[in-house]
């Protein structure tokens, strides 16, 4: 009965856990990062204008 385990190729076992872990990267909402650039475009443009 043992020999009836399933097992997933090593290919797919080492995709899945690089996923797993993604507690410890830096995690920015995406809101944060487009209001930021359009900020910059926005200073960017201002300083080209008035500069």
């Amino acid at each position: 009965m043992a020999d009836n385990k399933i097992s997933a190729p090593m290919s797919q076992t080492g995709i899945t856990r690089f996923y797993d872990v993604s507690s410890s990267s830096i995690q920015i909402d995406p809101r944060i990062v487009v209001g930021a650039a359009i900020v910059l475009i926005i200073l960017v443009l201002a300083l080209e204008i008035f500069g």
